[in-house]
């Protein structure tokens, strides 16, 4: 069966090539003369579609959510069913590994109620192209999601942890209370003395019991599937770069779903 749109191109071929009449051509091919004027309107949501395909190839990691996010920020649209709509038409689902659930009691954990109430920082190690290793420390503001700072090295002591602390205490209030797990680095003697001339308690988290520094152990979840999974380093400084860039993403423009789908950024804008 002929389209309707090879109708129309058929049509016009016998009227610019045998100088036909419109109605005879329209008649020879079976097509109203209307039908043959017809000119196809673009639909409103070409745009949106347009934009939603390029940020889905950007963050490929982003579900329909978060990718909502960033075109209700851009003002493009307004409600989540038809970013949904589109999404699913354009089959830009991301393929998730469902995992096993153990059926447990869930002890609340409490929520600062303001920026540097507390922190929470922990490591997360990758490997560069040549297979040398690295690790990143990661420090997070439980109350604004906001990723701190991050310190990128191919070797983190409880000094250098220390010195990093200071230098973020440059730009910025240190918080009352950092939770982090019993690893050498946040056990050891220099970050001891650095807490007691700070006066910032060290809240360690029980061994074995990654959930109650959920907070931070969720920022890796996210960091590593957005950032480190989707980039090969050539070298550390190369490292570093796309990670202060990923930060950057993070903390001005990344909808979060525990913010309301809002940016940290805009998050603490509106609760100030």
């Amino acid at each position: 069966m002929v389209k309707p749109s090879a109708r129309q191109a058929i049509a016009r071929e016998l009227i610019d090539t045998f100088s036909m009449s419109e109605r005879g051509a329209c008649n020879l091919v079976s097509i109203s003369r209307s039908g043959f004027r017809y000119q196809p309107i673009p639909k409103p949501d070409d745009a949106l579609r347009d934009r939603l395909k390029v940020l889905a190839v950007e963050y490929p990691r982003y579900g329909y959510l978060m990718l909502h996010g960033l075109l209700k920020a851009e003002g493009l649209v307004v409600n989540k069913k038809r970013t949904y709509r589109l999404y699913t038409e354009e089959a830009l689902q991301v393929r998730t590994k469902k995992r096993k659930k153990l059926q447990r009691a869930r002890i609340p954990m409490e929520v600062p109620m303001g920026v540097n109430q507390r922190w929470s920082m922990d490591f997360v190690a990758d490997q560069m192209a040549n297979g040398r290793r690295f690790k990143i420390l990661n420090i997070v503001d439980e109350y604004s999601r906001e990723v701190v700072s991050q310190l990128v090295s191919t070797s983190i002591s409880g000094q250098q942890v220390a010195r990093f602390l200071d230098f973020v205490a440059e730009n910025r209030d240190l918080p009352r209370q950092i939770v982090c797990d019993n690893g050498t680095e946040f056990t050891s003697k220099a970050m001891f003395f650095w807490s007691k001339e700070t006066k910032v308690k060290l809240s360690f988290i029980q061994p074995g019991k990654p959930t109650q520094n959920a907070f931070c152990e969720s920022l890796n979840g996210k960091f590593r599937n957005e950032c480190l999974n989707q980039h090969w380093f050539r070298s550390l400084e190369e490292a570093r770069h796309e990670i202060d860039q990923w930060r950057t993403h993070y903390n001005n423009v990344r909808p979060h779903s525990s913010l309301g789908y809002r940016s940290p950024a805009d998050f603490v804008k509106k609760a100030a």
